[in-house]
């Protein structure tokens, strides 16, 4: 039987405090090599030694830890992920990276900074002298109970990663603003609007590039580039940009004469970084848009100006999350009239796509369309089969009327392709998307899709699709529509932190992103769901608890009636059934 609520919240209390004797054993999932079967030892958890920790290290107890496909990743690629570098037979992995965490120990040397008790979440990817050291991967993750932090957490390149939580923030609320925060970082992506100051530009002429081009800003006394590569100009415009190169300082190297194949001799120029900005002049072949494309540096810039391109171009969409490059025209003869603001929020009052919406991120990007205001009047969500679109609708619809907006879900699969497409056209009132999100990791789809924007309009291309990946687009999209594709992989620690306040402020609810929970006898299962897009939602692991194995939310009501009772709407998680599981699964009597 439970004990009386009165001491189950003194007993929430003292969990709060965390000031307890602590247990001698440690439980934790370690990973051995790829595949499911090295997760663990025989299907379960392993208990250690507790951890000893220095002067200078903080002893942490997890509280909560989401599970992502990123897990799932490392399970199945094992030694050859590339963020893990390390004998996993002798070393095993143990992952979580999204976790809520308290300090239960602190180390001499850090008492005036820290105390038990203490919350903080953690900004995974954590760099120590440039090198990639993150929680999960390298260094022990949220699969565990306890963990030792040291002075690479504390002290890394970026300074301190762990963030302070408030005491009020629910343990899964504050886990899952990890994943949130990726989500939030999609739509604050800052892009420069000029040739980059100091950088590295590479002028290229095509077989039409003629007329009287000019540049009316980007190469004045307040910024310029330090080298410029001239390739094929019109006389005009490469006495015009010489003038300029002398008067200012700038390094001038003429290239005449390569041929696509050879553009490679003008990336050497950079040595070896690509260029900064590629502006591409006149174009009339495809293949010289696509081999110049390829010489961008990370950040870099490609500017198509008065082409006369008749066919698609590949471009390297892969390039646009890991790499921040961008793609940008205009029909002008001035060069400078491509670099505008881009966008990278949605339109207020637009029309917004979400394609391949059925997955957790894929609600995560509708519930923050929804909940953060001023967003698109209408919202359509698709993909390819998954019925879980219908518990999206079911989940926001509304909350979407309630702020005024329309939510339309579609499944492509339910109808023709012919009836899809003039169903999207139509939802599209006929004039294209301001917004397409892309959440399917298919270029297929990318390219289908881009038919379906409207006039500068932007397609935020957010799936994984790994470097390399190259789509081809109809180049007016970009020169003459001001359509921009953008892209963002993860998330920094200033996006962590501003989403942990938009959650703590109630701008955005973590909470009705949990779609199952359990303790730490449901890791092997939570993982296998996550691998087989079980659930529409996250599934949250707390570490402290036993005896609840991977239970979606709406199957508590049979095992867990008192923590059913505390869900909002009886559908999604809160703090109160939070505290509930807590209550009933820490302190049964013995």
């Amino acid at each position: 039987m439970y004990k009386g609520r009165k001491q189950i919240s003194d007993k929430l209390t003292a969990y709060r405090r965390a000031d307890a004797p602590l247990p001698n054993r440690n439980w934790l999932w370690p990973l051995y090599g790829a595949g499911f079967e090295n997760l663990g030892r025989d299907g379960g958890y392993i208990d250690v030694p507790m951890p000893r920790y220095g002067p200078e290290e903080l002893l942490v107890r997890h509280d909560a830890c989401g599970l992502c496909f990123s897990d799932v990743k490392v399970i199945r690629a094992g030694e050859e992920h590339p963020r893990i570098y390390r004998d996993m037979q002798a070393e095993p992995v143990v992952l979580g990276h999204e976790v809520s965490l308290t300090v239960v120990g602190v180390g001499g040397h850090l008492r005036h900074q820290y105390r038990v008790g203490d919350r903080f979440i953690i900004q995974a990817d954590i760099y120590v002298d440039g090198v990639s050291y993150a929680y999960g991967y390298e260094i022990q993750g949220g699969l565990s109970q306890y963990n030792v932090v040291g002075q690479r957490v504390l002290a890394g390149d970026a300074g301190c990663y762990l963030i302070p939580v408030q005491p009020q923030t629910g343990y899964a609320e504050a886990a899952l603003t990890e994943p949130w925060a990726c989500v939030e970082a999609a739509y604050t992506i800052r892009y420069r609007q000029g040739m980059k100051d100091g950088g590295v530009t590479w002028f290229l002429g095509g077989q039409g590039a003629e007329g009287p081009y000019r540049l009316s800003r980007g190469m004045g006394e307040a910024s310029h580039p330090h080298k410029i590569v001239a390739t094929n100009l019109p006389g005009s415009l490469a006495n015009l940009l010489r003038g300029r190169a002398e008067v200012l300082d700038i390094e001038w190297v003429a290239l005449d004469g390569l041929a696509p194949a050879q553009y490679g001799l003008a990336a050497g120029e950079t040595d070896g970084l690509g260029f900064d900005d590629i502006v591409v002049l006149g174009a009339t072949d495809p293949v010289l848009v696509n081999e110049a494309a390829r010489q961008l540096g990370k950040g870099g810039i490609l500017n198509i100006v008065a082409p006369r391109l008749e066919s698609r171009v590949c471009l390297d969409v892969g390039r646009l999350h890991y790499d921040h490059i961008s793609f940008v025209g205009t029909t002008e003869m001035d060069i400078a009239a491509a670099y505008q603001p881009i966008r990278s929020t949605l339109l207020p009052g637009g029309l917004a796509w979400f394609l391949g919406a059925a997955g957790p991120m894929g609600h995560m990007h509708v519930q923050r369309a929804i909940e953060m205001g001023d967003g698109p009047r209408k919202i359509v969500a698709t993909n390819l089969r998954s019925p879980r679109i219908l518990e999206l609708e079911r989940k926001f619809d509304e909350a979407a009327r309630q702020q005024g907006m329309e939510l339309v879900c579609l499944t492509e699969a339910r109808m023709s392709r012919e009836v899809y497409h003039e169903r999207l056209w139509d939802e599209s009132e006929g004039r294209g998307f301001d917004d397409l999100v892309v959440l399917a990791p298919s270029t297929r789809a990318i390219e289908r899709a881009a038919d379906y924007i409207a006039p500068g309009g932007v397609m935020n291309i957010f799936a994984g699709l790994p470097r390399g990946t190259e789509v081809a687009l109809d180049p007016s999209l970009i020169y003459a529509r001001g359509v921009r594709f953008i892209g963002s992989s993860g998330s920094a620690i200033e996006d962590l932190r501003r989403m942990l306040a938009l959650a703590e402020s109630g701008a955005i609810s973590p909470n009705r992103s949990v779609a199952a929970v359990a303790g730490m006898e449901g890791v092997l299962d939570g993982l296998r769901a996550v691998s087989e897009g079980r659930f529409p939602g996250k599934v949250v692991i707390f570490p402290q608890i036993v005896g609840l194995p991977l239970t979606p939310l709406s199957e508590l009501h049979t095992l867990l009636p008192n923590v059913y009772a505390k869900l909002a709407n009886g559908e999604s998680w809160t703090k109160e059934s939070e505290e509930e599981l807590l209550a009933s699964l820490l302190m049964k009597d013995e």
